[in-house]
């Protein structure tokens, strides 16, 4: 008899579509090698890089730039008289 149970990444690729079994950059088998689930050990993984993205020389958006000028790639409108 089959067995029904799936692993944790399998459920997480089948819920939320995150495929932690094939790398996002070649395509290869990833293998999972350790499972944080202390709330305290999590808790300060995140407290640390909250505090390197707060860090001055960290940036998590590109530089603001001006909206694109308005008709800049519009065809050209000509009048009837224009035209002949």
């Amino acid at each position: 008899m089959p067995s029904l149970a799936i692993t944790w990444a399998q459920r997480l690729k089948r819920v939320f579509n995150i495929d932690l079994e094939t790398c996002s950059e070649c395509g290869g088998a990833v293998k999972v090698i350790a499972c944080i689930e202390d709330p305290a050990v999590i808790r300060k993984i995140l407290a640390h890089l909250d505090a390197k993205a707060a860090s001055p020389g960290t940036r998590l958006l590109p530089e603001s730039r001006a909206p694109p000028q308005a008709g800049l790639f519009e065809e050209p409108h000509y009048s009837n008289d224009q035209l002949q």
